[in-house]
C-alpha cells in the first residue's frame, strides 16, 4: 500500500478518498496523523486554496499529498458561501451553525430560486516542490431545501436536494453519492490521471 497524506482532518472526506482510491493500493491518511496543522486558506479561489493545502501537507510529511477544496455556491446569494463554505458562520463554525446561517439567508427566497451547486477541486502533488500538480474539478447541481433530510452526508448535504434522485445528498448511499457528487467526479478524473 502506498501512502498519500490528505491535507485535512475531515473524517467525511477521508472516508470518501479511501473508498475511491483503495482499489489502487493507495491508503489516504489524514495530515493530523503526522501532527501537521491546518494552513491558512488565503487563496481567492478553490484552486488556490487546494494548492496551498497540498503543498503544506507535502512539505511537512515528505509524502505525496492530496487536497480538496470544495464548497457550495447559492445563486440567490450571489455565489456565497463559495470558498468560505466551511467557515460561513465563522472560523470555528460547526456544520449546524453554517447550515443555520444559510437557512436564515434563504428564508424569503422561493424554492425555485434556491438553485445551488457544489464545486470540488482536488490537487495531487508528488512532493512540495511539484511544479506540475494534478488539478481535477467536479461540480454537482441541486437546490436548497429548508428542512434537513438524511443521515449519510456532512456539511450542507442534508439541505442539498438532488432533483435527479428526488432526495437530499445525505439520503443517498455512499456508492450513489460517489457516482454523482462533485468530489466523486473530481476523484474519477484524478484516478485516470494517476493510473492510466
Amino acid at each position: 500500500m502506498k501512502t498519500i497524506v490528505l491535507a485535512s482532518s475531515n473524517q467525511g472526506k477521508l472516508r470518501e478518498f479511501n473508498q475511491m482510491l483503495h482499489d489502487f493500493d493507495y491508503e489516504v491518511v489524514p495530515q493530523g496523523q503526522f501532527k501537521v496543522s491546518d494552513v491558512a486558506e488565503t487563496g481567492l479561489s478553490f484552486v488556490e486554496n487546494a494548492l496551498i493545502k497540498a503543498r503544506n501537507a507535502a512539505e511537512h510529511t515528505n509524502l505525496p499529498a492530496i487536497s480538496d477544496d470544495s464548497g457550495i455556491e447559492i445563486d440567490a446569494l450571489d455565489g456565497a458561501p463559495g470558498i468560505y463554505s466551511a467557515r460561513f458562520a465563522g472560523e470555528k463554525a460547526t456544520d449546524e451553525q453554517n447550515n443555520q446561517l444559510l437557512l436564515d439567508k434563504l428564508k424569503n427566497v422561493a424554492e425555485s430560486e434556491r438553485t445551488a451547486r457544489y464545486h470540488c477541486v482536488i490537487v495531487y502533488m508528488r512532493h512540495a516542490k511539484d511544479a506540475m500538480p494534478i488539478i481535477c474539478y467536479g461540480t454537482w447541481e441541486g437546490r436548497i431545501i429548508m428542512e434537513a433530510r438524511g443521515q449519510n452526508g456532512f456539511g450542507y448535504d442534508p439541505f442539498f436536494y438532488v432533483p435527479t434522485h428526488h432526495c437530499t445528498a445525505a439520503e443517498l448511499t455512499s456508492e450513489i453519492k460517489n457516482e454523482l457528487s462533485h468530489r466523486g467526479q473530481a476523484l474519477r478524473i484524478l484516478r485516470k490521471q494517476l493510473f492510466n
